[in-house]
């Protein structure tokens, strides 16, 4: 899974933007193809795959209305192919399919190709974390003005936003994804940089992330529905 090569790849940016810019600001969101049995599949354990699904799809329709009101262009990042005319409009959302073995690749992928299309500050978000805000987001890329890079820390460990100004190979190597050593092992790659710090946020992976909250309760079966319990 470890990336080889030199650690600090700094992309060179254009002379001249590409003409389709608007912004010097790009998000990027990692969104997985909504398909029974393959979404949320820690979650699924407990209150099963439809289920799992119906919150995944609800998450999904939630990122998509915080990231439109972000102050950048928004590059929506499939896992497996591009759906036309789904939730992402593509008057807001430009699409496109992730490409690489596991997440690092993946991420480190995005950013480079996004980066040579001549955009100047870069943030990627994944699409299950309810807690988010657009106001969330462009302070995210505000901190980009005086640091290069800028984290937001998940509770379970991993983190919830990743920001940059240049590419570094280092943090997207090395790591098991998915585990509560990611931020830790990510802020060590970055103890040279300049970074800032998001507030701290929790995302949905497992029935406790959800079974008190109240936006989730109509999608459980009766018997976990905190209503029943």
């Amino acid at each position: 899974m470890a990336l080889k090569g030199n650690p600090d790849v700094r992309i060179k940016k254009p002379e001249e933007k590409h003409n389709t810019l608007k912004t010097k600001n790009a998000l990027i969101i990692f969104t997985r193809n909504p398909e029974l049995g393959k979404c949320k599949t820690r979650l699924a354990v407990t209150i099963g795959d439809k289920s799992a699904l119906d919150i995944y799809k609800f998450l999904l329709q939630h990122t998509a209305k915080v990231s439109a009101n972000v102050t950048a262009d928004r590059f929506v990042f499939y896992s497996e192919k591009v759906r036309e005319n789904d939730l992402w409009e593509e008057a807001v959302f430009n699409k496109k399919v992730q490409n690489g073995d596991d997440l690092g690749i993946r991420m480190q992928h995005a950013f480079t190709e996004i980066f040579e299309m001549g955009y100047e500050n870069a943030i990627i978000i994944g699409s299950d974390l309810y807690d988010i805000t657009s106001e969330d987001i462009n302070k995210a890329f505000s901190k980009l003005n005086t640091h290069d890079f800028v984290l937001g820390p998940a509770k379970d460990g991993g983190y919830y936003l990743l920001g940059m100004k240049m590419v570094k190979e280092e943090i997207f190597s090395a790591k098991n994804w998915g585990t509560d050593t990611v931020l830790k092992a990510t802020l060590e790659d970055l103890k040279e940089e300049s970074v800032a710090q998001l507030d701290e946020k929790n995302d949905i992976d497992y029935f406790a992330d959800i079974k008190d909250v109240e936006a989730f309760q109509q999608f459980l079966p009766a018997h976990l529905d905190n209503k029943f319990i």
